[in-house]
């Protein structure tokens, strides 16, 4: 049976979010703060976890940064009632799957959720890829250059994955927010750019000159071998 950990200090939102996953036949466990729930996390690994930002003990942004350190792939969807923009940048940043700001449909976390195991389980299309001196270990979140260790972070690491699998492609700036962020409206296309930027100051050669990530002017990027 799938089972999804609840982190939520709330009982009521505890009893609401229980009876909404049970009702669809997932097994629930319950914290109701940061330091029980990577206990929980531990000794019994769940399928998806649903995350609540505003948490005794340890915040959950601290907590979806040490999940994502334990496993790279259970889907995190984070529920808060913040609606800022660079509060979703941020958990996207650190790993997480997806951003539902409260207050919430229970259809739409539901839906989301659902999505997010369903993403998660699809076969990896390249695990590995190699480029100009380049060795990237995706499910060991790992890049490497010339065997000096070279640190991404998790969205550049979604970013980078969607280019390798589309290499060669003019990609517009709509679609690679849609499929490297999940959703459009979490980023704008200003945050986007920074990323690339990034990808081009730790991947390419002469950043000034890229000749893996291009950019192709009014229609989007093209990731080159």
């Amino acid at each position: 049976m799938e089972r999804v950990l609840i982190i939520e200090d709330d009982q009521a939102v505890q009893r609401a979010l229980k009876r909404l996953f049970e009702n669809q036949g997932y097994a629930i466990d319950i914290s109701a703060d940061g330091k029980s729930a990577l206990d929980a996390f531990r000794s019994n690994a769940p399928t998806a976890i649903v995350l609540d930002l505003r948490l005794p003990v340890m915040s959950g942004i601290d907590v979806c940064r040490a999940i994502r350190q334990l496993s790279p792939t259970v889907p995190i969807i984070v529920l808060s009632a913040s609606t800022d923009v660079v509060d979703k940048v941020l958990l996207l940043e650190l790993g997480a799957d997806d951003y539902v700001s409260k207050p919430f449909s229970p259809i739409e976390l539901l839906a989301r959720v659902q999505a997010a195991i369903r993403h998660a389980s699809k076969p990896v299309v390249r695990d590995l890829a190699a480029f100009n001196g380049i060795c990237v270990d995706f499910g060991q979140m790992e890049v490497t250059w010339e065997d000096h260790r070279i640190e991404l972070t998790a969205q550049e690491f979604r970013i980078l994955k969607f280019f390798v699998n589309n290499a060669d492609r003019v990609i517009s700036r709509v679609e690679l927010l849609r499929e490297a962020f999940g959703y459009e409206d979490c980023c704008t296309s200003h945050t986007l750019d920074n990323h690339i930027f990034n990808l081009r100051q730790k991947l390419e050669r002469d950043p000034a000159n890229p000749i893996h990530f291009r950019t192709v002017r009014g229609a989007g990027y093209r990731f080159v071998r």
